[in-house]
Parts: structure tokens; sequence; C-alpha cells
């Protein structure tokens, strides 16, 4: 059996396809990887398709050892890969052979690290995906020493060639539009585009923000919302005032208002963004004016 042995995991590492959308109405979050962008092309730079399932790996510090001739491609932030302790780079197609180990080190910026291997990672799916859902608890379970990865057959077609990394940058600008609820709020746009520091607290399920906090419209000052549907990028403001940013593995109900939604292109950023990161929202002025 064509497969990967896990040898150390790092911080935390979890098997991400392109998640399983369409089952909201069962409780079930999306899932899937945080950087899209990073997944698709690890996948094009070893031949796979782009929904192919692959390793989405925290901070670095996974090991891997082939058990089978294979290839490889780690993308999202610029990271230190080597192979038996040789670098062979990031962004890059790197063919493995049996016995070889591979080790990711850690971003020197960003978050998230995505590894894909030719065939792709070929766990059980549940409910048509792959992906680990840390909130529900569905999926593959997070990696750990001694994990044996199944591995599909490769694609007869090339891979990319290299591509050059992105930077995460030390602040970073949002792209949102208004929410269902942000008339709840004084002056949502103004307030929101102030600096705001993601905090420890922050994970796959939403980043958790510290900064000015908003403050609720005279009319929905007593005001509470029955739970209603939410979407990857809601911006909710629990009663402290400070938002929750929801990312793939958000719960699909809440309570609490939603001043704004992250625009689509903005997404991939978040996957990347460490605690301490300072970062702003912005939408043009006339479309809160609607």
């Amino acid at each position: 059996m064509r497969s990967l042995e896990v040898v150390a995991t790092g911080p935390l590492a979890l098997v991400q396809d392109l998640g399983r959308p369409g089952f909201a109405h069962l409780g079930v979050p999306p899932s899937g990887a945080l950087d899209v962008p990073a997944l698709k092309l690890a996948n094009r730079l070893v031949g796979n398709d782009e929904a192919a399932a692959g390793v989405e790996c925290l901070f670095g510090g996974l090991r891997l050892r082939a058990t089978t001739s294979c290839t490889i491609a780690v993308t999202g932030p610029a990271v230190t890969v080597e192979l038996d302790g040789r670098p062979v780079g990031s962004h890059t197609p790197v063919w493995l052979t049996a016995g070889q180990v591979l080790a990711i080190g850690a971003p020197a910026t960003g978050l998230r690290c995505y590894l894909a291997v030719s065939g792709g990672i070929t766990v059980e799916e549940e409910l048509g995906s792959r992906s680990r859902d840390v909130l529900s608890e569905i999926g593959p379970a997070p990696l750990k020493a001694g994990d044996v990865l199944p591995l599909g057959t490769p694609s007869v077609s090339g891979g990319a060639d290299v591509v050059p990394p992105t930077v995460a940058p030390a602040e970073l600008v949002v792209l949102i539009d208004p929410g269902p609820r942000a008339q709840w709020f004084e002056n949502p746009a103004s307030g929101l585009a102030k600096t705001w520091t993601v905090t420890a607290e922050s994970n796959r399920v939403g980043l958790r923000l510290d900064g000015p906090a908003l403050t609720r419209a005279a009319d929905y000052a007593e005001r509470e919302l029955p739970s209603e549907g939410l979407l990857t990028g809601a911006v909710q403001v629990p009663p402290n005032g400070l938002p929750v940013v929801f990312l793939a593995d958000h719960p699909t109900t809440g309570g609490y208002p939603v001043a704004a939604v992250v625009r689509q292109a903005s997404l991939p950023a978040l996957a990347q963004v460490r605690p301490g990161t300072l970062l702003r929202f912005h939408s043009s002025t006339r479309v809160w004016n609607r």
C-alpha cells in the first residue's frame, strides 16, 4: 500500500480537503482547508486534482516517512523543508523514495502550511469529505506519531513548476460588507475600521479580536436575538463588543448579531493570522449607507 508514516506532528496537523459544504441544515459546518488557495496550489504542484486531501500543519513540526516513492509539495507561507536533513525548499515538487523522511520547519511569517502528496491522502470520508472538523469532531482525528496515511494512485500528468510563496503581513486589512444586523451598532463601519489585535484564543472555529469595543445602538441596547444561520466569514459581536470572525469550523447558528461579513477574497489571509497580529476591517462607506 502506498502510504506516509507520521513521525511527528508539531502543535497540530490535520487532514483537510475542500470541505463538506451543504450540511448546515444538519448542524455540520463546511470545514476544509482554511487557506484554500494554498491547498489547491500544493495539489497542482504534485499533479493532483485541486480537491485532493492533504495535511494542514499548524506552525510546522510535521515529519513524515515515505513507505513508497512519491512527490510532495509544501505551500502556504515560506518555510524550511528538509529531506533526510537536506534543505529542499517549499513551493516546489520534491520527490521522495521509500524510507526518506520529510520535515517541515516553523514558518517565519504566517501560521499554516499545506502538504500535498501525489495521489492524495485517502483516509475514509465522512459526509463526502476527508476534512477534520475540530468543533463537531467529524472526520479523521488529528494526526499523531505512528499514524499511517494511505495514498491514492498518482496522476499520469505532471505537476506545476516552482511557485514563489506569499508573505503574511504584520498588519492585515480585511475586506468586509455589512452584515444582516449592522444596524444594531452605532457607526459600525467606522467602529470595525479601528485596529484590532488577534488573540491567542483564536482557532479554526474563529478569530477572537481585542480592541475598542463596538457599542450597541440605543434602539437595540436591550434587544435579544434568536439563533440564526452563519456563514464562514461572519463577524459576530457578543455582549462585550469584541468581534469574533468565524472560520471554516464555525457553528451553524449563533445568538449574537452579525455586524459584517468578510469577503471571500480575504478569507485565505485569515488562515495565516498569528496571535498578536494587527487587523483592520475595510469597506466602502457608501455600501453601509444604502
